[in-house]
């Protein structure tokens, strides 16, 4: 499984993506990252969370950013 840190369960948080095993949705962590918050603020923020958890939340947005090229 290639996002083996992150969750999607319809019956947490709406079906939104998550760190696996928390109620932490992937768009709050790179939201945060975002707005200037460092990966120390948020490990002290959710101390349920690892570095390895954020760096799979921001992994799994690139992925979802990467565009498709698709031949003509």
């Amino acid at each position: 499984m290639p996002f083996e840190r992150i969750a999607i369960d319809p019956a947490v948080c709406h079906g939104q993506a998550c760190v696996k095993g928390t109620r932490i949705p992937v768009h709050q962590i790179v939201h945060m990252l975002a707005n200037g918050d460092t990966v120390e603020d948020l490990l002290a923020e959710y101390p349920s969370i690892s570095r390895q958890d954020i760096m799979a939340c921001l992994d799994y947005a690139a992925e979802l950013a990467e565009e498709q090229v698709t031949p003509l």
